[in-house]
């Protein structure tokens, strides 16, 4: 028999390794993007109460649909990932102010 080898790939894929950049927040409406997600993420939980918690939304900026992702997605360029954490809202966001 003989053995497979296995190429390297031809080109590579923006995002296909590791964690999905942040969004460009200075390219898009993050307000729109971050409420479009929560409603995505708000019609999962409704329709399964009891599922996996899923690891952020992702949405395109120029669509009203998305998908839910329990693995790091790979975007296609038009799509921006939202984490999980951005859409619940977060308690603490990093500002602390003086009490003085």
């Amino acid at each position: 028999m003989g053995s497979i080898s296995l190429s390297t790939p031809s080109f590579e894929i923006r995002g296909a390794s590791g964690a999905p950049s942040e969004p460009r927040w200075d390219r898009i409406d993050s307000r729109l993007l971050i409420a479009q997600a929560r409603q995505i993420y708000f019609a999962y939980r409704c329709s399964t109460p009891a599922g996996f918690e899923p690891l952020g939304v992702v949405v395109g900026p120029q669509e009203l649909d998305g998908r839910v992702v329990f693995e790091t997605p790979v975007l296609l360029p038009d799509e921006e990932f939202i984490a999980i954490d951005l859409i619940r809202g977060r308690i603490n966001r990093g500002r602390t102010r003086w009490k003085g």
